[in-house]
């Protein structure tokens, strides 16, 4: 007598014999004791999940001697009708191939015999398998029949791509959706039929198997038994690994582990112990790519059960490997797998491109997380020395302590007349308003004598350290140019908004600034927080209490553009001509120095 494969030795004949796919089992079990099962039932999923298997247990209950008084979801498998359907031999039970019985005449021949009567049994079933592969005419044949079908017919579907089966069908069928199995519960199978067949397998064979098979349980039990056939009793694992030709589940992870360390001779003593064992490269490849998903999603999700394809051992150890490394590592280290993929793919020497990929990818430094970042920014912010550990360098020396306040050197005293020296201890004047021509200016920078007691908003303190100061010679309009870049470099939000705008009156008590440009420069300007800034950094220039006032432009701004670049081109010559440095060169060489400004 021929042997009989697993697949078919073991399959099942009830539906509490059917592996990981209790929610179908159960539903179908209910319908049936129920007496609400359809005439029309599609099982789509996978390859090997069980779809033909549990249309032939339901057509064997239904049609089952024993449920015929009194429904129920168990066959006998001992009555006629089931010893038939178990046997293929049933004549009520037809079993067709969907890719070779495809066309419109064989359907049409399906829908003219489905009017007769079953020889004995309670209904004539027709199981269609692969029925994706029907015709569009076919199908359309079968829409009639199929949505309004004699009360002695019903129909069951299988199918791997119910994508491919047109709607009209779909929407005339229940639908029953068959999953991959969980891979513990298919080693947990495995290794029950391997103690009926009385065979030793150690358990991470078992997991090796089921691994390889991809959730499908015919594919697991196909790979069982070429193992089995083997050896005789007993099988080694590495007599396993030999016989699958696949790369032994422990050197993904001693892998991934050299890599975490990025110890680059361990990672690649392991890549040529692999090649010295003839396996592919490029599968391995794509092994150490899956692997660094699943440490992935263990790091990233709190329940990574259902997201990771291995057994409860494997997931706590992968948990174990990646609690000490970044999330963001681990997203460089595959990105970067899938960014060499094709080159891996095409590689006429796959050994050196795996090799110089996985080094290109130990060179990546770790990066810090965005959270980490702002933690070490605001260390720096609040005074504290921060932490440098995982920025790939040591900290830095500690700053040196900044002198007392009485062994600063004093700057030099000008004299009363100097124009510019006027009131420098006090932020604001208290003056009378001023004609432009003899406005103090604001400190130069670097003064550290200018603002002893000047208590300004955030953004106006970079301001009073960059002032450049208004001459006593200045125009209104100059002036106003100097405060507009004195005050854009720390408020690059609103400078836009003074781009067309005119200082039209200054004095004690108020500034009134035309506003020109579009009406959202105005709109902008007034906002609370907006006028706030803008009039007290305004207050500090000009070294006044003013009030903000702003309004619409008129007209165009009286501004002489030729005027106001040749004073400020001759502020510049004057500020160079004044430099100690320029002074020092004039008077060693006995020379003159000649300014062109371009």
């Amino acid at each position: 007598m021929s042997y009989l494969v697993l697949a078919r030795k073991y399959r099942p004949q009830t539906f509490e014999e059917v592996v990981g796919q209790s929610h179908v089992t159960t539903t179908l079990a209910n319908a049936i004791t129920s007496g609400r099962l359809a005439h029309a039932i599609l099982f789509s999923g996978p390859r090997g999940t069980g779809k033909t298997t549990v249309a032939r247990i339901l057509a064997k209950t239904v049609n089952c001697e024993q449920n015929r008084n009194n429904p129920g979801a168990v066959p006998c498998n001992l009555c006629r009708s089931c010893t038939e359907i178990t046997a293929g031999s049933a004549v009520d039970v037809f079993e067709i191939d969907g890719a070779s019985n495809n066309s419109v005449d064989q359907i049409r021949d399906l829908r003219d015999n489905v009017r007769y009567m079953p020889a004995h049994s309670p209904y004539k079933i027709y199981i269609i398998d692969e029925v994706h592969m029907l015709s569009l005419a076919a199908f359309n044949a079968l829409l009639k029949t199929l949505e309004e079908p004699p009360a002695h017919v019903k129909f069951m579907f299988a199918t791997t791509e119910a994508h491919k089966i047109p709607v009209t069908i779909l929407s005339r069928c229940q639908r029953h959706d068959m999953r991959r199995v969980d891979m513990d519960v298919l080693t947990a199978h495995l290794a029950a039929l391997c103690a009926r067949e009385n065979v030793t397998l150690e358990d991470r064979s078992l997991a090796l198997i089921a691994q390889e098979s991809g959730g499908s349980v015919r594919d697991s039990l196909s790979l069982l038994d070429q193992v089995i056939g083997a050896s005789a009793g007993s099988v080694t694992h590495d007599q396993v690994l030999g016989i699958l030709g696949t790369v032994d589940r422990q050197n993904m992870f001693d892998l991934s582990d050299a890599m975490l360390r990025r110890d680059v001779p361990a990672v690649l003593n392991l890549i040529d112990d692999i090649y010295d064992r003839g396996h592919d490269l490029k599968k391995l490849y794509t092994r150490i790519t899956e692997h660094f998903r699943h440490l992935l999603v263990v790091k990233i999700a709190k329940d990574s059960n259902r997201l990771v394809d291995a057994t409860t051992h494997e997931r706590q150890q992968m948990a174990d490997q990646v609690n000490n490394v970044s999330r963001l590592y681990l997203t460089q280290i595959l990105d970067q797998l899938f960014a060499e993929e094709a080159r891996m793919r095409y590689a006429t020497q796959p050994r050196f491109a795996l090799e110089m990929t996985l080094i290109k990818i130990l060179e990546i430094a770790p990066a810090l997380s965005i959270d980490t970042l702002i933690e070490k920014l605001d260390r720096l912010q609040a005074g504290v020395e921060p932490d440098y550990t995982g920025l790939g360098g040591s900290a830095p020396a500690p700053a040196r302590q900044a002198a007392p306040e009485s062994s600063v050197p004093r700057p030099q005293q000008h004299s009363p007349s100097h124009p510019a020296v006027h009131e420098r201890t006090s932020p604001y004047t208290s003056a009378p308003a001023q004609s432009f021509g003899s406005m103090p200016g604001p400190a130069n920078p670097g003064d550290t004598t200018t603002q002893p007691n000047c208590h300004l908003p955030e953004a106006s303190r970079p301001m009073a350290q960059t002032a450049q100061g208004v001459h006593p010679t200045d125009s209104p309009e100059t002036a106003w140019q100097r405060f507009i870049s004195w005050f854009s470099p720390a408020n690059p939000q609103l400078a836009p908004c003074l781009g067309q705008s005119v200082l039209k009156e200054m004095s004690e008590k108020t500034f009134v600034v035309e506003v020109g440009g579009s009406s959202f420069n105005l709109q902008r300007l007034n906002q609370e927080k907006s006028k706030s800034v803008l009039e007290e950094a305004m207050r500090n220039f000009f070294r006044t209490h003013g009030t903000l006032n702003l309004v619409p432009q008129s007209g165009p701004a009286p501004i002489d553009a030729n005027r106001i670049r040749k004073e400020r081109n001759d502020n510049v010559k004057q500020d160079t001509l004044n430099n100690p440095v320029v002074a020092e060169a004039i008077k060693v060489f006995d020379g003159s120095v000649d300014i062109t400004i371009l």
